[in-house]
């Protein structure tokens, strides 16, 4: 989440530091997919290709019951540039950031542990401790806390992180599988004993989930001889498990934090929210709100944009956070059923929707997050005459463009300087006042599916829509933008 975060401020021109506590990166697989949206934000970042190569291209996700299979989703259809979740362990995550970071001249500064802090006029103070031992005084304009469900910029704001933890417990462990499993897809198993998840890694290796009956009297995790028994239980095929490579148990935490922004200070990732692993949206999401938060900082640190535009932040990641909480709760609540006649009767409901492609569709869109919109938030901006299908607030799917000197593009590609794009589509390109260039510059295209022509698009730097409205009525279009350097926002324009 750091990472992600320090990576796209650099690239818009923010300097960062970047402190951890811990003496090395993460060696162990925790999170392992990034999901097709996470692969667009990175795409506009000009990466989503070291995380592709590095990583399994998933196939789809199979369900089944001690009787057969419940439902199979397929994320082929998928309307995206990237059709498919990349399957990667965090270690190889983390890895590439830390590469890209190291290749824009920034190295995480290790073993420094950020001792206190305070917020003031002229910025936030800080203490920092080295590997040395030696305290340091820092004053930053914005400290952004991506420091973990432990943050210990969270405590220090004396902000709650309510919540629940459920009575529920989990094992996982990272294991070398045999046996019949489809390469790149994703196997869940609702045995009357308890679900059990299966989810390939690169090398050969397969994160094993399961929940149990009895709480741990240790918190070593799981041994082979137990996974191969949960195993044999549980899964309607025979798997030899073998070459354990690490093991733990687990609880759910289902936590939030109500606000993001506390005046200078943010939070994002695991130190605004927690949730289920249910449907492996926890490191997406974080990192999806670092890409959030970037672009609005980058805005304000470069002096184009008021420091209002910041507050969007949390309104529009918040209620992401909401959701995923939900469903994710939701999942994992489904999932733990106990009682016999209950599994029944859900795995029969299961089987009925899984044979609709309407609910298989659904459910890819809501794994892959390509449903994530902000309707809701600070930027979308309805207009009398906006364009049909695609609502502010919309993710804009990429597309082939044109830039004003005549170069061929694509979307994401004209999004990469950090700059909102006014996108003509099937009309001429407009010319962007001076005084918005730092804000937005502009582009047309013929016609895209589901991006009707006949209109101006104001697109936002994250690819998602502001707002559209009929060429001959841009300048509300233009006042918008104005508006964002002034501090003055809009929700509707006349």
């Amino acid at each position: 989440m750091g990472l992600t975060l320090a990576l796209a401020l650099e690239r818009r021109g923010v300097p960062v530091r970047i402190i951890d506590s811990a003496a090395t990166r993460t060696d162990t697989s925790k999170a392992l997919v990034l999901w097709p949206r996470t692969l667009e934000m990175l795409d506009i970042e000009g990466c989503a290709d070291r995380f592709v190569n590095s990583g399994i291209r998933g196939t789809g996700a199979r369900l089944r019951s001690d009787r057969g299979e419940l439902a199979h989703m397929t994320f082929g259809g998928l309307d995206s540039p990237f059709p498919f979740p990349v399957l990667i362990p965090q270690s190889e995550t983390e890895r590439i950031l830390g590469e890209l970071l190291e290749e824009r001249g920034v190295v995480v500064e290790r073993e420094s542990t950020l001792q206190e802090f305070s917020s003031h006029d002229d910025g936030v103070h800080l203490v920092i401790t080295g590997p040395d031992g030696k305290e340091e005084a820092v004053i930053t304009p914005w400290l952004l806390a991506c420091d973990g469900a432990h943050s210990t910029v969270r405590r220090g704001l004396g902000v709650e992180f309510s919540g629940t933890t459920l009575d529920m417990d989990f094992v996982l462990a990272d294991v070398h599988l045999d046996g019949d499993l489809p390469d790149g897809e994703l196997s869940i198993v609702l045995a009357p004993e308890g679900v059990v998840a299966l989810f390939p890694i690169i090398g050969g290796r397969f994160r094993v989930v399961a929940e149990i009956h009895e709480r741990p009297a240790t918190d070593d995790g799981p041994t082979l001889d137990a996974v191969q028994g949960l195993l044999d239980r549980r899964v309607p095929v025979p798997l030899r498990a073998h070459d354990l490579v690490w093991a733990s148990n687990f609880r759910i935490n289902e936590r939030k934090v109500e606000a993001y922004r506390h005046g200078r200070v943010f939070l994002a990732g695991d130190a605004a929210h927690i949730h289920s692993p249910a449907g492996g949206q926890g490191m997406n999401t974080g990192m999806q709100d670092a890409f959030n938060l970037a672009w609005r900082l980058s805005m304000v640190a470069r002096d184009v944009a008021h420091d209002e535009l910041l507050d969007g932040y949390s309104v529009e990641r918040s209620a992401v956070a909401d959701m995923v909480l939900r469903n994710a709760g939701a999942m994992t609540r489904m999932t733990g059923i106990r009682n016999g006649m209950l599994q029944r009767l859900r795995n029969a409901v299961i089987r009925v929707a899984g044979r609709r492609a309407a609910f298989r569709r659904r459910m890819v869109e809501q794994l892959s997050e390509v449903d994530v919109a902000y309707r809701h938030g600070d930027l979308s901006i309805h207009t009398p005459d906006q364009a049909p299908g695609l609502a502010p607030g919309d993710r804009v799917r990429d597309l082939d463009i044109v830039l004003p000197e005549g170069t061929p593009a694509t979307l994401h590609e004209a999004l990469r300087d950090g700059r909102f794009l006014l996108l003509s589509v099937g009309c001429d390109a407009l010319e962007v006042p001076p005084d918005l260039r730092g804000l937005a510059h502009a582009a047309v295209t013929a016609g895209a599916t589901r991006v009707p022509a006949g209109f101006v698009y104001l697109i936002r730097p994250d690819a998602y829509l502001a707002m559209s409205t009929r060429p001959e009525r841009v300048e509300c279009l233009l006042t918008t933008l104005s508006s964002l350097s002034t501090g003055q926002s809009a929700t509707t324009a006349a």
